[in-house]
């Protein structure tokens, strides 16, 4: 009786055949690690492109504050009667710093508006109180952006005490 064993090098020819990857697994997994960072660079990218609108969000809505707070303590001829304390008109850099240097970078233009109230009826009061809105507006992206804010002042408001006191 004649016993053949298979030979040593039979076996690993086919295990190696059982563990080599065809070409079209090779080329799915490529397309899914491609997918994955193409994926993981948009997402990056967006966030930068989100936090930088928030950045210039919020320096608009500092822009803004400070011209209100700053208007909120004009005395009442002041704020009615006076163009040069407020002028209706400004301009304000995205880096106050760096604006004497020429690197402030983007523009932001503001106006401001002193009305009447718009209360409809008009209150006994309405000669004595006036609607203070501050618009700003910048552009980016290659489109514009606008922020307002609205406060109201009265004649007999806080401007009295803080410097009358």
């Amino acid at each position: 009786m004649k016993v053949t064993f298979p030979s040593i090098s039979s076996n690993r020819h086919r295990r190696r055949a059982e563990l080599a990857a065809t070409l079209v697994e090779v080329a799915v997994g490529s397309a899914v690690l491609g997918l994955v960072f193409i994926s993981l660079f948009g997402g990056m990218s967006m966030t930068t492109a989100q936090t930088k609108i928030a950045r210039e969000d919020l320096r608009a809505t500092q822009i803004m504050l400070e011209r209100l707070e700053g208007l909120r303590l004009f005395d009442w001829n002041e704020l009615l009667y006076s163009n040069s304390l407020c002028p209706p008109t400004f301009t304000n850099s995205f880096d106050p710093v760096g604006s004497s240097s020429g690197h402030g970078g983007m523009t932001y233009y503001g106006t401001v508006l002193i009305t009447n109230v718009p209360f409809s009826p008009a209150p006994s009061y309405s000669n004595q109180l006036r609607s203070i809105t501050v618009a700003v507006t910048w552009t980016n992206l290659g489109g514009a952006h606008n922020r307002s804010m609205t406060t109201y002042q009265a004649q007999y408001g806080m401007q009295n005490y803080v410097f009358n006191n």
